[in-house]
């Protein structure tokens, strides 16, 4: 029998704590070192990691936890780096997650720190910046298309297609705070909770008292064939 290869793992019941640890860092490591433009461009790539090749999260998942790193602290790409390290393998996972995220930026930076001088003036690198930031914004519109589409998906969604277009209002045309527009959401999504589960409640009960009222079929026949019954066995 052929052995699996490390890279090959899908499943994180066949790995043990070292290799999720390992692959953990590795993968985190690789997309920091060529996500240039910013968090939103690392979140797609994490997103292809992790839910489409690694599968060791789903879609529903990943949209939870970049909404957890989006109100935290922090970088945003970071923030969710952590958040799937300790999903994944604790809170060493998330240390390991946090340390490959900012390893490549720090080295990187520190490369062009001495070079920049150098670089600056050169113009086949003014081109390759504007080549970079065309792609940035192919690979943000391509996340945001496929979030929509997955926020749209599904039973029960209009409460969330109506949130997610005002709060784009709200940042896009008034230029609120996200900070703001994040905690407005989040109560507005709690309330909305309740009010669905107080719903399916007072539904439920209606359904139970509708149940409670209605005659017993079967036992009104049986009861009536007890009654007769006796008689005929008394006629003979």
């Amino acid at each position: 029998m052929s052995k699996k290869k490390f890279g090959s793992f899908k499943n994180l019941s066949e790995m043990t704590y070292l290799e999720k640890l390992l692959k953990l860092f590795v993968s985190t490591f690789a997309i920091s070192a060529v996500a240039f433009g910013g968090g939103f461009v690392v979140l797609p790539m994490m997103r292809r990691t992790y839910v489409e090749n690694l599968r060791w999260i789903d879609d529903a998942d990943m949209q939870n936890y970049i909404a957890i790193a989006q109100s935290s602290p922090g970088t945003i790409a970071g923030n969710t780096a952590m958040v799937i390290g300790f999903k994944i393998a604790g809170v060493l996972g998330a240390v390991v997650c946090a340390f490959a995220s900012v390893l490549p930026p720090f080295l990187i930076i520190t490369a062009a720190f001495y070079l920049y001088n150098a670089i600056i003036s050169m113009e086949i690198v003014r081109q390759i910046m504007y080549g970079m930031q065309a792609g940035v914004s192919a690979v943000i519109l391509d996340f945001v298309v496929k979030m929509i589409s997955d926020t749209a998906l599904g039973k029960s969604k209009i409460f969330a297609i109506v949130l997610m277009c005002a709060a784009f209002i709200a940042s896009f045309f008034f230029s609120f705070s996200v900070i703001y527009i994040i905690l407005v959401a989040v109560v507005i999504g709690i309330a909305f909770l309740y009010s669905k589960l107080y719903c399916n409640k007072k539904k439920g009960k209606t359904e139970e008292e509708k149940i409670g009222k209605a005659p017993d079929i079967k036992m009104l026949s049986y009861d009536s064939l007890m009654k007769k019954a006796p008689k005929k066995g008394m006629g003979k």
